[in-house]
């Protein structure tokens, strides 16, 4: 069981890894995917308005200088976001295809190849770590958090798709009755109950619940938490401007206004969950910032069984 399991976790690593390698296999390839990021930055196209938005939710801890440090991004491209604001930005990703180039095209000065799951970095090396839409690539996601608290002075923050049954007590309540009859009932209806890639990991999903567990079970002072509705990429429409001179855009718009209403009387959960989980508390300054921009915060009561030092 040990050896199977430790197969698939190997063949995931180097499935990911490889990947870039396959949809670009060309060097011209490469260049043509930073020229259309290029071109979708400058164009303010529909696709770079859907990533702007899961970027721009770290902007209350941007109000101080920090440093950053960002995981799973194969492009390059989050790091782009953080080193235009002039800030000390690493990209890293466990595949070397496009990082060297572009670091080479200007997108940032530095990088490091890195397993998510075993960081090369000292305890504390960065501020801030920065893991988007890369956490439920992980065959031991769990370890990968551990590894980027080890590494952050101060936090780390996880954008991914939001668990829907957290948000929907519905969901959760049909669950419950069809396990107590037949546990493989509600997956006929359910079919993404239960998601793995092709490359054999399990796909997980972000929850506040479960960012709570994993934070206050080891001992950090607090969470905070930010939704937003933001799946409307099309493939077809991606390269149109983000105005109303585009029939997508505005349809994207009203398919928005109609999942945020949802969303704010709970009848939906919303479609990406941003999490932050803290090693220490933030300033004030940040604080404020936090619940300007609408996050929630959980503030931990301390552990009273806590190891004191002598």
């Amino acid at each position: 069981m040990e050896n199977s399991k430790m197969t698939v976790e190997k063949l995931s690593h180097e499935a990911h890894s490889g990947w870039y390698k396959v949809q670009y296999a060309t060097k011209e390839a490469q260049e043509k995917a930073i020229a259309d990021w290029r071109y979708d930055q400058d164009n303010r196209t529909i696709n770079h308005w859907i990533h702007k938005r899961l970027l721009e939710l770290v902007n209350p801890l941007l109000i101080e200088p920090k440093s950053w440090l960002t995981v799973g991004d194969g492009y390059g491209f989050d790091a782009n976001f953080f080193y235009t604001k002039g800030l000390d930005v690493t990209a890293t990703d466990i595949s070397d295809t496009f990082l060297p180039l572009s670091q080479q095209e200007g997108l940032f000065e530095k990088y490091a190849v890195e397993n998510a799951e075993k960081l090369s970095f000292e305890d504390n090396t960065y501020d801030y770590i920065f893991c988007k839409e890369a956490y439920h690539h992980f065959p031991r996601p769990y370890m990968a958090v551990y590894e980027m608290l080890r590494v952050a002075k101060e936090g780390v923050i996880l954008v991914e798709p939001h668990d829907p049954i957290s948000k929907m007590p519905f969901l959760l309540a049909l669950r419950n009755i069809f396990d107590r009859f037949d546990t493989s009932l509600l997956q006929k209806y359910w079919k993404n109950r239960y998601s793995f890639e092709a490359v054999g990991n399990y796909v997980f999903k972000l929850s506040e619940r479960e960012m709570d567990k994993l934070a206050n079970g080891i001992g950090m002072p607090m969470v905070a938490f930010k939704g937003i509705n933001n799946n409307y990429y099309n493939a077809a429409a991606a390269h149109e401007k983000a105005d109303d001179s585009s029939a997508a855009f505005r349809k994207i718009k009203r398919k928005l206004r109609i999942h945020n209403l949802l969303s704010k009387f709970s009848l939906m959960p919303t479609q990406v969950l941003c999490a932050v989980i803290f090693k220490k508390r933030p300033s004030d300054r940040v604080m404020a910032a936090l619940e300007k921009d609408g996050f929630q915060i959980h503030i931990f009561p301390p552990n009273p069984y806590a190891k004191k030092g002598p």
